[in-house]
């Protein structure tokens, strides 16, 4: 298998950076490390360091290299319309970092983009690699629950214990909206993957602690014209967690706990269970034999081989540009709503 030959646009987002650590470390996933480029100084200089990467003076520069077949873009959400723009213009497959853009605009420049040049392009939504996740939308799918009534998706952080987080560009307006529009995505895209597009958006959001990072606490209900509910819950001041799902049906129920950082960072009670289902018809509830995911980094990690297989050719995107650009219109909803005080019907809201 010949590998494919990866360039890195921007190492903002750190997600990109574990990828690449899963890449060299597991040669057999077939994705070389070529090239690397930031506006960051610092930033680019210290991961081409740790890759091993040669350094490209500009993004048209890494793009004009024969050598790369391939980009992963992790620079700011504000820089993400116009490199995708040039890697596509430039022929290169894409993998995206989440969220897809700041605004509509840029979301339809990007699918415009992929389009028009017929690229392969992927978001990077790790949610949808996670194999408990996996295996709750597999029962979904296959009708083990009937009638889906409810959705609940918990996704929370701890950023006040994160140093000089309220300095860092992902709580800058100008670079990433806010932090509910950066990591909700997360929790919003597994609704969506799961259900579809709602019907309409209410929600709640703030900021609970530092006025430097805001909307960091925020809950939102979707609705859907079959009278199906989802909330996604998200809090960005948790110290600590454990039920992450729950998904309620005709004919049963499922329960994930442990699916995000908080809840993987803190000590599980005596026989914890990752995920687990319960049948009417068995009156009984079952486990699931999966390995556990104990930490957030190996879940994060775990993306590294889809999007390899995604580069090879064997398996479709992770996340298509187009259902990037429904789960930006879903949070998009989401804020307008907790800034007006009523609900937003997707179907009837201004492209912006």
């Amino acid at each position: 298998m010949n590998p494919v030959r990866l360039g890195v646009l921007g190492f903002a987002h750190g997600h990109v950076g574990t990828y690449c650590d899963r890449w060299r470390q597991q040669p057999d996933l077939g994705v070389q490390l070529v090239a690397g480029w930031d506006h960051d100084e610092a930033r680019v200089t210290e991961a081409c360091k740790r890759h091993g990467l040669e350094r490209a003076s500009s993004p048209e520069k890494l793009l004009a290299d024969g050598r790369v077949d391939a980009v992963a873009i992790g620079a700011e959400t504000s820089r993400h319309a116009d490199l995708v723009e040039l890697a596509a213009a430039a022929g290169k497959a894409v993998i995206l970092q989440k969220p897809i853009a700041l605004t509509l605009a840029e979301a339809d420049r990007i699918v415009a983009a992929v389009e028009r040049h017929k690229v392969p392009f992927t978001l990077a939504w790790q949610m949808r690699a996670d194999p408990h996740n996996l295996k709750a939308r597999e029962l979904v799918s296959e009708g083990r629950l009937g009638r889906i009534f409810m959705v609940r998706r918990r996704h929370c952080l701890s950023t006040q214990l994160w140093k000089d987080f309220d300095k860092s560009w992902h709580v800058q307006p100008a670079l990433n909206r806010d932090i509910f529009a950066d990591d909700a995505s997360h929790a919003i895209d597994f609704v969506y993957w799961l259900l579809g597009m709602p019907l309409s958006a209410t929600a709640e959001i703030g900021t609970a602690l530092n006025p430097k990072i805001p909307n960091d606490n925020g809950i939102a209900v979707l609705r859907y014209p079959d009278g199906q509910l989802a909330e996604v819950s998200c809090t960005f001041v948790a110290v600590a967690g454990e039920n992450t799902l729950e998904i309620l049906g005709e004919k049963g129920m499922i329960v994930g706990n442990y699916g995000d950082g908080v809840s993987c960072m803190v000590p599980r009670p005596a026989g914890g269970i990752q995920l687990k289902w319960y049948l009417h018809e068995t009156k009984q509830w079952t486990a699931s034999d999966l390995p556990d995911i104990r930490g957030q980094g190996e879940r994060i990690g775990g993306l590294a081989a889809p999007l390899a297989e995604f580069l090879h050719g064997r398996r479709p995107p992770v996340g298509t540009a187009r259902e990037g650009r429904d789960v930006l219109k879903i949070t998009l909803a989401c804020l307008e709503s907790a800034a007006t005080g009523r609900r937003v019907t997707l179907g009837a809201a201004e492209d912006r």
